[in-house]
């Protein structure tokens, strides 16, 4: 009978305390896709990534109360094919990367992506979610 509370009481917990993803982004393809995140902290742009999402899966990109009303996110296939692109260009790189600053990406050894602004409508949490290539 202790067990039966114990399982209670951590599924009451769970229940009353908010998830700590802030930022997540869902992909609702049928392929594994490639997210990078961008956004500006301290009045200089910057790009984050990579993290993949499986088919039909969702994945926690920021895990604290987001700070900013516009935050950019650039998506790709296993092949390198965009599947979500905008019209902000930022730097990406092949493998795990962290990029200040949006100039002169070749030259510093990136490469050039197109980011799609994401308007958080100012909320501490925000889902994405994204249909890849059709």
């Amino acid at each position: 009978m202790l067990k039966l509370y114990a399982a209670l009481l951590v599924l009451l917990l769970a229940a009353t305390h908010p998830s700590r993803a802030e930022l997540v982004v869902c992909n609702q393809s049928l392929d594994v896709l490639n997210v990078s995140l961008g956004y500006e902290e301290t009045g200089e742009f910057q790009t984050e990534g990579w993290w993949s999402i499986g088919a039909n899966r969702c994945s926690e990109i920021i895990r604290q109360p987001l700070q900013n009303r516009y935050y950019y996110l650039y998506a790709e296939d296993v092949f390198a094919q965009p599947v979500l692109a905008g019209d902000v260009s930022a730097c990406v790189d092949v493998a795990k990367f962290f990029i200040r600053g949006t100039e002169e990406c070749w030259v510093r050894g990136h490469r050039n992506a197109n980011f799609l602004e994401v308007d958080t409508q100012s909320q501490e949490r925000w889902t994405v979610f994204l249909k890849g290539s059709e």
